[in-house]
């Protein structure tokens, strides 16, 4: 479904700007963080929407609040709020992979100790035994191995696709419509 020029829509009613806004936050509109269940279903219903059309948030405010010009500030603040997410999530991947390197390295070294003790109790010794510590030390070997392989292959993805949900919001049209009470 496609709102104002081919974005897709997101609609809130709010009785006047401050309810987007955490009531704890000290700082006004601009620097102020935006309240966890609007982030919430702002984000909820973006992830609903197509993946290929730009999003457009369309705010319906019944009194204009504290300022007699909610909008560039609610704009301002929500796409400011999401490009932040957007940032901290590119953050959290590049740190991700920073520690999937490390865990690479320990992994790596450990598989490779593992096989070469696994090696050696080969060729010194025989018999039932030798033979369940040699595959022991050989699963051992994988099992630590695992960890950075899990990193490279799946951990990244839901970062990267929040990344690029909150780049979306973050790029997002807000526009405020003042509604009679």
């Amino acid at each position: 479904m496609s709102g104002e020029n081919g974005k897709a829509p997101i609609e809130l009613r709010l009785h006047d700007g401050a309810q987007l806004f955490n009531t704890l936050d000290p700082f006004p509109f601009r620097e102020g963080d935006v309240a966890a269940d609007a982030e919430r279903y702002i984000v909820e219903w973006a992830q609903e929407l197509p993946k290929d059309e730009p999003i457009s948030i369309v705010i319906h405010l019944q009194s204009p609040g504290m300022t007699g010009k909610p909008g560039p500030d609610l704009a301002t603040a929500l796409t400011s709020w999401f490009g932040a997410k957007a940032r901290s999530e590119a953050q959290a991947l590049r740190e991700l992979f920073r520690d999937g390197r490390l865990a690479f390295l320990i992994g790596f070294a450990g598989l490779a100790l593992c096989l070469f003790l696994s090696f050696v109790l080969t060729q010194r010794f025989e018999g039932p035994f030798a033979r369940v510590l040699q595959e022991s030390l050989v699963i051992i070997g994988w099992v630590v191995i695992w960890r950075p392989a899990e990193i490279f292959l799946y951990d990244w993805l839901p970062l990267v696709r929040r990344r690029r949900l909150f780049q979306r919001l973050a790029e997002a049209r807000v526009s405020v419509k003042l509604s009679p009470p």
